[in-house]
């Protein structure tokens, strides 16, 4: 890996795991205006923090790839379309993306979603509190993906230990560590379900649907494939819903906005994924030396693109640290990401977003509890760790 000296990036030798955990926003701030492309010994690479080079990087996979042997998630769950380019990644992503087309997900998911948001609120609505993440958000996604991988006689608490297992290695491993036991023995269990999963060849089932796809793909690369959609189905689906609320609830006037016009939540939706991405960064290794704003990375350099620092560039957002639900560009953000892994689940993302916060805030006096502060944290995954509300009973 290449040596950057500290006095090249004095920002950047500042930064610690710890700054990024917690609150990173003034740290992304210093480094976009005088580091854009800064090397941080904390994290053994460089980091990007301005949107027009974070989106060259993601969009140019022939110089900045994923398909390196040290890619967190490829160590944890194998080879998937998530750490593979070109044809190979192709191959991985189209039989898994097809079924999320906008008109397909809509088709497919509407009602469920709708029904499912329905059980879980009206569940909650008697008690006049809950933490939102455990009682709903978290649900609500690993309920969807369990659908829609088709992964029967397989419960939810299952599923939610499986996946939080594989958040855990990949957070681990993204912060110079090494992955824990137990994600090995979850991706064991994950793969017996859906090797059960094929077999069965359920109707609506994604799983036998990829399994026996031309892309020919084997039971591993399967198992591998469905393990990434549970990081882009649940984690990040759990953290859209709850900083989405957690935005809200923080902002009475904006919040004020959108119940008297409801037109106005998917805009609040888009704002919050801007704010605070639940994933906030993304991997890619430099096939080649190649020129970065002002800095020449090296072949076989990381290269980690700061979507949270993207995300509040003012150059493309104008005050971007305020939650604005009026702004007419939030939609620009990177959240989803960007080029050819950019998230093929974010149309049901937000069909999921939508349909769980409009029926929260339907509840009367929705508010975050004062006892209870909520605040976003974490490295890769950034979401509160808790968020509690009350209501009128």
């Amino acid at each position: 890996m290449t040596f950057e000296p500290t006095s090249r990036f004095p920002v950047g030798a500042t930064a610690t795991v710890a700054d990024l955990e917690d609150d990173p926003h003034p740290l992304l701030a210093r480094l976009r205006a005088a580091e854009p492309v800064s090397w941080l010994p904390a994290l053994g690479g460089w980091l990007v923090t301005s949107r027009d080079l974070a989106q060259r990087v993601m969009r140019d996979a022939a110089a900045f790839t994923v398909d390196d042997p040290r890619f967190s998630t490829a160590r944890v769950v194998g080879p998937s379309m998530l750490s593979l380019d070109g044809p190979v990644h192709t191959r991985h992503r189209d039989p898994f993306a097809r079924p999320f087309r906008p008109a397909r997900t809509r088709e497919r998911f509407t009602a469920f979603v709708e029904a499912e948001v329905a059980r879980l609120t009206g569940g909650l609505a008697p008690a006049g509190r809950a933490e939102l993440r455990g009682e709903l958000a978290g649900p609500l996604a690993v309920a969807v993906v369990t659908e829609a991988l088709g992964l029967e006689g397989v419960d939810a608490a299952t599923v939610r230990s499986w996946y939080g297992a594989f958040v855990e290695a990949v957070s681990a491993i993204t912060a110079g560590g090494d992955a824990p036991a137990r994600a090995d023995e979850a991706y064991a269990l994950l793969r017996a379900a859906v090797e059960k999963a094929i077999t069965a060849d359920a109707p609506g089932s994604l799983l036998a649907e990829a399994a026996a796809d031309e892309a020919g793909l084997s039971t591993a690369e399967v198992v591998a494939n469905a393990a990434i959609l549970m990081f882009g189905g649940i984690d990040t689906t759990e953290g859209m819903i709850a900083n989405t609320v957690m935005h809200l609830l923080s902002h009475p006037g904006e919040l004020r906005l959108v119940l008297d016009d409801p037109g106005l939540l998917p805009a609040a939706i888009e704002e919050s994924l801007r704010l605070e991405p639940s994933a906030s960064v993304v991997d890619r290794y430099a096939t080649r030396d190649t020129v970065l704003g002002e800095v020449t990375v090296r072949a076989g350099d990381l290269v980690r693109v700061s979507i949270a620092g993207a995300n509040r560039d003012p150059a493309a957002f104008p005050d971007p640290d305020r939650f604005d639900v009026r702004r007419a560009n939030a939609g620009e953000h990177l959240a989803f990401a960007h080029g050819p892994h950019f998230c093929f689940g974010a149309h049901l993302a937000r069909l999921e977003a939508r349909t769980a916060v409009a029926a929260l805030l339907e509840l009367p006096g929705l508010r975050l509890d004062p006892s209870r502060p909520a605040r976003a944290h974490g490295l890769v995954f950034r979401k509160p760790p808790h968020l509690h509300v009350l209501w009128d009973r």
